[in-house]
């Protein structure tokens, strides 16, 4: 007995989503691919009553679906992310406080980079940060001690001292370095940041070069 046309295109179309997943370069088109083409069997499968490929297509739907889920949400992390500020909130578990009086010391260049700090109040003055001598001041807000963990040696490229009383949260460098590569939301924050300070320490650097020729 001949199938009805109708379902015979139904399986056509699905055969030609099928297909087009292998011609997808990226896997937000593909999964969407996959999906459009589990529905077309599912419905090619009911309709003509061809049941191993409907159970088939049921079964592989939720595990395109979930996929496509993690897809959309890990792009809209890494867009909030490139547009955010320093997500303290989910890393405050990581975190510790500590208390700085004013003139104290809480790093000096070339030390150890054991961990990454940030500003919850007072003022901190940042000295030799980066490649140019120079003196920053830092507000709450503001993270401090990044460039380090992601440098060679592993060095601290600045001294830090406490301006006034001031409050410090604390994140040790194994800790950033796995949610480093867990987390695109802190990934890209810590890149905008680095790359920023570079930029900012170039035009001195340059100028300084000149200088010393």
């Amino acid at each position: 007995m001949a199938m009805p046309l109708g379902i015979e295109i139904a399986g056509y179309i699905a055969s030609v989503l099928v297909a087009s997943t292998f011609y997808m370069k990226t896997m937000l088109p593909l999964r969407v691919f996959a999906i459009s083409s589990n529905v077309a069997f599912i419905a090619y499968g009911y309709l003509g009553h061809l049941y191993p490929v409907l159970i088939l297509h049921l079964f592989l739907f939720p595990l395109n679906i979930v996929p496509l889920y993690q897809i959309k949400r890990l792009t809209a992390h890494v867009r909030e992310a490139v547009s955010s500020g320093f997500p303290l909130g989910w890393l405050a578990p990581y975190m510790r406080s500590t208390a700085y009086k004013k003139g104290a010391i809480i790093f000096n260049k070339g030390e150890p980079a054991d961990k990454m700090l940030y500003v919850h109040s007072g003022k901190i003055r940042v000295t030799n940060m980066g490649a140019v001598a120079q003196t920053r001041f830092l507000e709450p807000g503001v993270v401090l001690g990044e460039i380090g963990i992601f440098a060679p040696e592993r060095k601290r490229t600045a001294t830090a001292i406490a301006e006034e009383d001031s409050y410090v949260y604390s994140i040790d460098e194994d800790k950033v370095i796995q949610l480093y590569f867990e987390n695109p939301k802190l990934a890209f924050y810590l890149i905008k940041l680095i790359t920023r300070r570079l930029i900012e320490d170039l035009p001195m650097a340059i100028e300084k070069a000149g200088v010393n020729k």
